[in-house]
Formats: C-alpha cells, sequence, structure tokens
C-alpha cells in the first residue's frame, strides 16, 4: 500500500491580491504545528506542495522533523475559478454551478474537469515516485476535492468541499492507483472541547 496524507493548507487571511503569496495567520501558524503533531507518529518518506505560500507552510513543519525538502508542485495549487478582473458577486452560487458542470468555465478561470487533469496527473507521479511508502501532500481544498472525487465520486462533491476545514488531513490508502480506504486525522480542536 502506498499513504498519501492531503494536508488541506491552515487559516491565512484572505486576500485575491496576495493570492500565491499570502502566508498562515497566527491560529494557522499554531494549528500548522497541531498537523505536525497528528502526523508525528506516521511514517513519511516525502513531502510535497502547491506552490502557494500558505500551502507550504502548512507542512515545513513535517518537512523539517523528518529533515527532508517541500518538494514544490504548481499542479496542486488552487483552482482559479475565475480571473482576478472577474467579480463573483456570489461565490457558494458559482462554486454549486462549477460542481454541477465540471466543463463550466468563468472568464479568465479553470473547469473542474480542467482542475482533476493536473491534480490527478500530479498525484499520480507521486504514488509512483512513493510507491509502497507514503507522502504528504500540501494542498487547498478545491483541488484537493476534485483530486479525491476523481479517485471515489462521493469526494468530488460541493457538500464534501463544505465539509472540509482548514486545515484537515485526509489519510488515503492506495493499491497501485487504486483508492483502497480513507481515514480523515484532523480534529477539530472545538470539537475536542466540547466532548
Amino acid at each position: 500500500m502506498t499513504v498519501i496524507y492531503m494536508v488541506r493548507h491552515a487559516h491565512s487571511v484572505f486576500n485575491l491580491e496576495e493570492e500565491e503569496t499570502r502566508g498562515l495567520s497566527v491560529q494557522g501558524m499554531a494549528d500548522a504545528e497541531r498537523v505536525k503533531a497528528i502526523l508525528k507518529s506516521e511514517r513519511l518518506d516525502a513531502v510535497y506542495s502547491s506552490s502557494y505560500t500558505r500551502a507550504i507552510q502548512t507542512v515545513q513543519g513535517l518537512a523539517d522533523e523528518r529533515d527532508l525538502m517541500v518538494e514544490v508542485d504548481e499542479r496542486f495549487r488552487e483552482r482559479d475559478l475565475a480571473g482576478k478582473d472577474y467579480v463573483i458577486e456570489t461565490p457558494m452560487e458559482a462554486m454549486r454551478k462549477v460542481f454541477e458542470n465540471p466543463d463550466l468555465c468563468l472568464p479568465g478561470g479553470e473547469t473542474n474537469n480542467e482542475v482533476k487533469a493536473r491534480g490527478t496527473a500530479a498525484l499520480k507521479e507521486v504514488l509512483e515516485k512513493c510507491e509502497g511508502g507514503s507522502a504528504a501532500i500540501g494542498i487547498h481544498g478545491h483541488v484537493m476535492t476534485i483530486i479525491m472525487g476523481a479517485m471515489d465520486p462521493s469526494y468530488g462533491t460541493l457538500d464534501f468541499w463544505q465539509s472540509t476545514t482548514k486545515p484537515d488531513i485526509y489519510k488515503l490508502e492506495f493499491a497501485g492507483e487504486e483508492l483502497k480506504r480513507v481515514t480523515r486525522l484532523w480534529k477539530s480542536p472545538a470539537l475536542e472541547r466540547s466532548v
């Protein structure tokens, strides 16, 4: 079995002008430490990440602790819902539409199918390089949802995307390229306190 840990990035303060370079917030940095603690006992042979700063920062501690480099692959970057000059009046309605029609492209954006093509190609390369081992991938919510949905359609939905948190961790177990099991490892601190 090959194990992939999909690590959705921790919280960062939204700023469309700094989409690729904005880093984690104070809360995001604290949660990145929790990600490292949760995965401390898991085997990890490699660490990959989106090219966006917030994704790299979320998995950097994992890599540092194991003396690994974060291997950046821009195919894991967040999806471009629309171009920067296109104003999305109702973001949730736009998200609903692109999930209902995977070939829908807002001006300057990408379709879900385009995201699926680049994301699954990147994942398959990681599976090949890490066959029989394990890797963490610092990633974003939309692209993670679409990639996981390509492996099992029950994950490729708007409802699944809305159920994820920042950060989040999904342990994916593969036999070759076939997804065999998914386990969610992240537990919200708020939920832990309420129990």
